[in-house]
């Protein structure tokens, strides 16, 4: 997820064009074609929200032929084979449909999906990028997730435009 730095994901009108920085900070690093190519090449399956798939089609679906699983309860369809809606509950498809089938399964986004997936203890990873920005209102990243969750530092790494990364794993308890 990518979130300003305090903590909104979208403006209040849900645009995201705070998105592209042009800080520009010497100590950081620039992210390479052949970086986010090999990234992606260790993702075997993505789970969204209906919000994120809508805004993914806007901005022109950056997630290939990869399957991926949008969260909805709305009718939505779609031209792609690729794509397939999800309502329901979520530990069954999480541990009965994807972890029996993908090695990597990445949860692209949307505040209610990342809360529900950490409420319920589906997620092992957040990795949180961090713009140069304040946006002062919006769409909150975190807000009310219910419960204390521990976190472990993985890595940490600053860029180039002034986006921080955040690795955290998360704690079982």
């Amino acid at each position: 997820m990518v979130s300003s730095l305090d903590g909104f994901i979208a403006k209040k009108d849900g645009t995201v064009s705070w998105l592209q920085s042009t800080d520009n900070y010497d100590k950081g690093i620039t992210l390479s074609e052949e970086d986010i190519e090999e990234f992606i090449k260790g993702i075997d399956c993505y789970v969204m929200g209906s919000r994120t798939y809508e805004h993914a089609i806007e901005l022109g679906w950056p997630y290939g032929d990869l399957p991926v699983i949008v969260l909805t309860h709305r009718d939505l369809v779609t031209n792609r084979e690729n794509v397939k809606f999800y309502s329901g509950d979520l530990d069954k498809l999480v541990n009965d449909q994807l972890k029996p089938n993908y090695n990597n399964i990445w949860m692209v986004g949307g505040a209610m999906v990342t809360k529900e997936f950490i409420r319920l203890k589906l997620a092992d990873d957040i990795i949180l990028s961090i713009m140069p920005v304040i946006l002062g209102d919006g769409t909150l990243f975190f807000d009310y997730v219910g419960r204390e969750q521990p976190l472990h530092l993985k890595d940490v790494t600053a860029y180039k435009d002034g986006m921080v990364e955040l690795w955290y794993e998360i704690k079982k308890e």
